[in-house]
């Protein structure tokens, strides 16, 4: 995710990086050269007695334009709900964490519990970003936990298991009571809700046949575009037709991006800064020493 200060709209319009148009410019160069082809061509071009006029492109661009907006909110829908979600985990382990510290009194050592909450945390955040976690989770777990977690279909699901064996062993032993533990496993039922979720996102993406023929379009457009510009603009077709295309092509490509919101992408969520900072909550409610280091934003203004 990008993170930058308010900025004047006049230097905003040069920012670099954080836009798509890095990803972008080649394809935009291509469009360029093309508009520069046709424009050398145009004699012959004329030649053959084919004239495109601007109109039927007029109503194509609004036809694009109204379905682009239509998938951009659809790949809205799911980055926003994914930050949801992991806004409500951040709720679910630091109200777990209060309710298990306040109902097991001051002789109930909670800091494996945490570690087991921190660790479901980068154990999803590694499932959805595809990543190992055997050397991660060593950090957090036992060797022999680590095993069974990394074996597991769902990791995280299974330090969910391992949360509630820790709760079920403290609640035999009667250090709370019905009531209390109840509303404890209602927060594991929280953390559930959250990890089937993400999984949802992850796992369920835009239909394909629906981001093709969108995909296809914008890309046939912006091909025939500059034969269409050509007559009645000349010199300046180039620089027209890469405007309008900067437009279809940077809103067709920020939907890839915000469609796999989980990702390390500029626009994805930064994951790894929320475990970081619900791991500093959850060691401070223990007075822990070693606490990490908030995260910030590095050098061009990404937080991961």
């Amino acid at each position: 995710m990008i993170v930058r200060p308010q900025q004047h709209w006049l230097p905003l319009i040069f920012v670099w990086h954080g836009s798509v148009l890095a990803k972008i410019t080649s394809r935009l160069l291509l469009n360029f050269l093309l508009s520069l082809a046709v424009l050398l061509l145009l004699p012959w071009y004329s030649s053959l007695g084919i004239h495109l006029t601007i109109a039927p492109f007029s109503i194509l661009g609004v036809a694009i334009a109204i379905f682009l907006g239509f998938r951009n909110n659809a790949c809205y829908a799911r980055y926003d709900e994914a930050r949801h979600l992991w806004g409500q985990l951040v709720i679910a382990q630091r109200s777990l964490l209060r309710e298990v510290k306040i109902a097991g009194g001051e002789g109930l050592d909670t800091r494996d519990f945490a570690r087991l909450q921190t660790a479901f945390a980068h154990s999803l955040r590694m499932t959805l970003r595809r990543f190992p976690q055997a050397q991660t989770l060593t950090e957090y777990l036992p060797a022999e936990a680590v095993t069974k977690v990394v074996g597991s279909h769902s990791p995280v699901n299974r330090i969910l298991l391992l949360m509630g064996e820790w709760l079920a062993r403290e609640y035999r032993q009667q250090r709370f009571s019905d009531m209390q533990f109840h509303s404890m496993n209602q927060r594991m039922n929280d953390l559930s809700v959250v990890l089937a979720g993400c999984e949802r996102i992850a796992n369920t993406p835009v239909p394909f046949a629906y981001t093709l023929i969108l995909h296809r379009t914008v890309y046939l457009f912006c091909i025939m575009l500059p034969f269409a510009l050509v007559s009645d603009l000349h010199y300046m077709t180039p620089f027209v037709s890469v405007l309008i295309s900067y437009t279809f092509i940077a809103l067709d490509t920020l939907a890839e991006e915000l469609e796999e919101p989980f990702g390390l992408e500029n626009n994805d969520l930064p994951l790894d800064a929320i475990c970081n900072a619900l791991e500093i909550d959850l060691r401070q409610m223990n007075d822990e020493a070693d606490v990490p280091v908030k995260m910030q934003p590095d050098r061009r203004y990404q937080l991961t």
